[in-house]
């Protein structure tokens, strides 16, 4: 017997799905213009914003005593995040310290949330030098840690919970012992320095981790003026083409160059931004509502021209005038009255007016009324009773007499 063949509607082969870090790598199309850009911002308070955001992450990690490997992951998920999301709509902090959360729980280091929360408060204290005082465990601190809680699944839903990442920290100790240099401890200590501080740029974005660590290791050679072989060139053994080296280092040299971000003058550039961005939503929605108004071009397919259907309109005009019928020859309390006699005024009240013991409870002109009809009912009785006694008597007295 033949075999069947399978259907590839039915059947689905998921072995080809291959994760890779030249996946992660963000292209260079997509590097420019970013989110931010797009939003308002200019480079460089983008780029300042970056740095601040590493720089956060950094101290908090050495407060919370993590690895620095725990610091370096949160710092490649906050770069990689705010590629596909704008600081003007995400605040910086709170990501911050979503990314350093994920992190240490990625590198099996994990830190309370609490933690994360009061080691920001304090670096925010230090970094505006006033008072150290303990964070209050108030409403404001639950919205926060709501709040931190939502942004750590906002990096992973949109990294598509790939968030490994491959350090080049060992990459350069084992480049350094095939150039039989890892016994200099200056060169692997400056070529250690540069790596961590290039986790303030976008090169882990852009570049391998191999390529990173031959960058390292090159410009800490230049610094220290140590020779490298060049003939061949040390880093081609490492397929590592010397562009990508030289790109790198200058990424890095700027990073020097830059003066101290202000923390303030970057707050207000964003909000300036949103501001200008709420702006710009509230005119585009007013268009289009007065798109839709009678003073507008689109009048004339405005549904108060469509002429109407001529059944229709009597057959409303018949319900309604069945229904006013209805209402006239109705009393208040449900009886029926004839037609053409006055309605009677029923007693409205607002539920302002209404007595405290009840919601239901009607007006206090009715109570009043009702007990005046059965006073009137029970005097009227009463002498009637009276009346009818009095005769009894009289007409006994005469029998009597005449007897």
């Amino acid at each position: 017997m033949a075999e069947e063949k399978p259907n590839p509607l039915t059947t689905r082969d998921f072995s080809k799905v291959i994760l890779t870090l030249e996946a992660v790598l963000i292209p260079d199309d997509k590097l420019s213009p970013t989110p931010s850009l797009q939003d308002g911002l200019d480079s460089d308070t983008e780029m300042d914003l970056r740095i601040l955001g590493c720089e956060l992450i950094q101290s908090s990690g050495v407060l919370l005593k993590l690895p620095q490997v725990a610091m370096a992951t949160g710092q490649v998920l906050f770069q990689r995040f705010y590629y596909s999301k704008s600081f003007v709509k995400h605040n910086m902090e709170v990501l911050a310290m979503a990314c350093i959360n994920l992190a240490a729980k990625i590198e099996e280091s994990p830190r309370r949330i609490r933690d994360v929360i009061n080691v920001f408060h304090h670096v925010k204290q230090m970094r505006k030098q006033k008072v150290i005082v303990p964070l209050i465990l108030d409403q404001n601190y639950i919205n926060l840690k709501n709040q931190v809680i939502k942004a750590e699944r906002r990096v992973l839903k949109e990294l598509g919970f790939s968030v490994h990442v491959k350090h080049p920290h060992k990459v350069i100790v084992v480049y350094l012992q095939v150039l039989e240099c890892e016994n200099n401890q200056k060169l692997v200590q400056c070529a250690w320095n540069y790596m961590n501080d290039s986790f303030r740029t976008n090169v882990f974005v852009r570049f391998l981790p191999e390529t990173i660590a031959c960058a390292c290791i090159y410009l800490a050679a230049r610094q220290l003026q140590i020779a490298l072989p060049d003939r061949p060139s040390w880093y081609s053994i490492f397929n590592v083409r010397e562009d990508d080296i030289q790109e790198i280092c200058l990424t890095i040299l700027r990073l020097y160059a830059r003066q101290r971000p202000n923390v303030e003058e970057l707050g207000a550039k964003v909000m300036e931004a949103k501001r200008i961005q709420m702006e710009n939503k509230k005119k585009s929605k007013g268009m289009a509502s007065d798109y839709g108004t009678p003073n507008s071009t689109s009048r004339a397919n405005s549904p108060k021209n469509v002429s109407p259907n001529p059944t229709l309109l009597g057959s409303i005009k018949q319900l309604k005038l069945k229904k006013e019928k209805d209402d006239n020859t109705r009393k208040p309390d449900g009886g029926l009255i004839k037609n053409g006699s006055k309605r009677r005024r029923s007693h409205s009240f607002s539920p302002d007016k209404r007595s405290s013991g009840s919601s239901l409870s009607p007006p206090r002109s009715l109570i009043s009324k009702k007990k005046k009809h059965k006073d009137t009912d029970s005097r009227r009785i009463k002498k009637e009773n009276a009346d009818y006694y009095k005769g009894s008597k009289l007409s006994h007295k005469r029998k009597k007499q005449v007897s």
